[in-house]
């Protein structure tokens, strides 16, 4: 039985089991200092670069997109178009070069050579990059897409950056800093008592019949779940408190790497049903949540380890 929450070194709050009181996250000050360290890195610099990528090759093909410019990469729901790819090269260039002997881990380069997943094992600073987060969303003219950057070292999440820019949204979130929204301090709070949970759970789309009946138990008095849009906008609601919690069944860096930092610097929680905390490197007992607080944390895990 999943019954309390901790701490990691890692800075990701996670569910053990255990008969000890839950202890609060730590403050962000009192957190330990980053693996990395980032003074000598321009953060502003990097927001910039995330911007310009947007600017110059997402947003001139947003609503624009020829039917060459579409290319379905496992099936009819998983795409991905030119703008993803020049995204990403963009940002390539542009991350590696504020930060020399850092590598890309990016979703189409991933796509083209899994080998590239290696380097969340290694000793180099990495960058986590999705160019368009809710690529489907995107094709059709909705604004719900996102890109999502985070800098990680040794598999430690030190930075995020979730930029939404048809919606005029830059989210940034700094390990031990917090998290901000177009530079307004996040603080994601808790659900009021005895208010339905809203959870974005894992689009059926995406889903096996078995992922669907673990996530089906989620479907009980007190909680209403939802089929999640972009992944990194999700994260962004629950540090907003728009959203209580996401249930995924799924585990690629480049979808979870930003938001659960931002989650996290928000005062959120996250934790896998194995009661451990998610591991970017992969690996990890799925589904795994973040939420707006430790005890809807709880919860959520509770109902779906029921389901093993």
């Amino acid at each position: 039985m999943i019954e309390a929450l901790r701490t990691h070194d890692s800075g990701e709050t996670a569910i053990t089991p255990t008969d000890a009181t839950p202890p609060a996250a730590a403050p962000a000050a009192d957190r330990e200092e980053p693996s990395l360290d980032l003074s000598a890195l321009d953060l502003a610099a990097v927001e910039a670069a995330v911007r310009r990528a947007a600017a110059d090759e997402i947003m001139p093909r947003f609503r624009q997109l020829a039917a060459e410019d579409i290319v379905e990469k496992n099936g009819p729901h998983d795409l991905v178009t030119i703008a993803d790819r020049l995204a990403e090269e963009h940002l390539t260039a542009s991350l590696t070069a504020l930060l020399p002997g850092s590598l890309v881990v990016g979703e189409e380069a991933v796509h083209a050579d899994s080998s590239v997943l290696d380097a969340l094992h290694g000793d180099a600073p990495v960058w986590i990059v999705d160019p368009v987060d809710g690529t489907r969303q995107f094709v059709h003219g909705d604004p719900g897409f996102a890109t999502l950057v985070a800098l990680a070292h040794r598999g430690e999440v030190l930075a995020s950056w979730t930029y939404a820019p048809a919606l005029g949204l830059m989210a940034v979130a700094r390990r031990g800093a917090g998290a901000r929204l177009n530079g307004v301090p996040l603080r994601a709070g808790s659900p009021a008592s005895g208010a339905v949970l809203d959870v974005a759970t894992s689009h059926y789309d995406f889903t096996t019949d078995e992922q669907k009946r673990v996530l089906a138990t989620l479907e009980t008095g007190g909680i209403a779940p939802r089929p999640c849009g972009s992944a990194g906008l999700e994260y962004l609601h629950i540090a907003r408190g728009e959203i209580d919690a996401t249930a995924f069944s799924w585990e690629n860096a480049w979808d979870h790497a930003a938001g659960l930092l931002l989650v996290h610097e928000a005062g959120g929680a996250s934790g896998t049903v194995a009661g451990q905390p998610f591991r970017i490197e992969g690996g990890n007992a799925l589904p795994f949540t973040a939420a707006r607080d430790t005890a809807t944390a709880r919860r959520i895990l509770g109902l779906l380890a029921a389901a093993n």
